[in-house]
């Protein structure tokens, strides 16, 4: 089979696959119409989010038998199309499911405890203690929407630090050791912090709106490290500013280039998060640590193997 590989991964992906017998090729810079002069020839595809494969992608790859996306979120590709024209379609949230967990954690407590603030005072010559006074997880009820593998990590995670965990999912029945299957409004009623681990869908798109904020019971805190696009940052921005939101944790933004390389050009909310004390904000790397870029790689040449090495 010939694969065509359209964004660099770990080289472990290229070195297992071609050691199984299988052709592998690499365009890492290409325009989706050059792609699109190509495609026919290759049984598959392993990609990032570089280039969108949507309806008229998948017309021109008549041979595609699957596409493998290293990560976890599926948004940039046609997914409905690609299932009538019988392309399997794998994705790797195992892989980088304990990276996503140790960032939110990590950047929970740094938010909640204002390590980052009080760090630059004192580098600036600042010396406040009464002012950097921080909240504990302790006792608190932490509230995840999406029990998936994200989910479930940062639950187990959360096992030691003395909160009550639970959560809302479509799926019934996954409740565990770790956390307690609640209905949305159950969520919404306890919930002292809330942390999103869910794909971007019609459904789940501004998820995280005014009417959504409102009906949370308590003020609490926000973690966002599945998409931007779950949250109307409008919205977000108006409850940080009146106190519903007491600090929001964003590894991810409404305003990303669908890549997620860069952002947007800034408008007036993006300036509020950039330079307000409540939030804290990394480039969408929640899911990217050493170890996880190779257990991404893993388990695409895994799954690949799975489905289609010769016997």
């Amino acid at each position: 089979m010939k694969i065509l590989l359209l964004d660099k991964n770990h080289p472990l992906i290229t070195e297992q696959l071609t050691a199984k017998g299988f052709i592998l090729e690499e365009d890492f810079t290409s325009t989706y119409a050059e792609i699109l002069t190509k495609i026919e020839r290759y049984d598959g595809i392993i990609i990032r989010s570089r280039i969108p494969v949507d309806e008229n992608f998948l017309k021109h790859g008549a041979n595609l038998k699957f596409i493998a996306r290293v990560g976890a979120g599926m948004e940039n590709i046609d997914t409905e199309s690609a299932k009538k024209l019988g392309i399997k379609l794998i994705s790797s949230p195992e892989g980088n499911r304990d990276s996503v967990a140790e960032h939110v954690l990590g950047m929970l407590l740094i938010l909640m405890n204002r390590l980052f603030i009080a760090s630059e005072e004192v580098k600036e010559g600042v010396w406040e203690r009464e002012g950097n006074r921080g909240d504990e997880l302790l006792g608190k009820t932490f509230g995840i929407i999406g029990y998936g593998n994200m989910g479930k990590a940062v639950a187990k995670r959360l096992s030691g630090f003395g909160v009550r965990v639970i959560f809302h999912d479509i799926l019934p029945g996954l409740s565990d050791e770790f956390a307690t299957q609640v209905s949305l409004e159950d969520l919404q009623a306890a919930a002292d912090v809330l942390s999103l681990h869910i794909p971007i869908t019609e459904s789940t798109h501004y998820l995280i709106d005014a009417d959504f904020i409102s009906n949370m019971k308590k003020n609490f805190y926000f973690v966002n490290t599945a998409r931007g696009k779950n949250v109307k940052t409008s919205d977000l921005v108006t409850a940080l500013k009146s106190g519903k939101v007491k600090g929001a944790a964003l590894d991810v933004l409404e305003f990303e280039k669908s890549s997620f390389e860069k952002l947007e050009a800034e408008n007036e909310d993006l300036r509020y998060l950039l330079h307000s004390e409540k939030v804290l904000i990394t480039p969408h790397i929640a899911g990217w640590t050493v170890q996880s870029k190779e257990k991404l790689a893993q388990v695409i040449v895994d799954k690949i193997l799975a489905g289609f090495a010769r016997p």
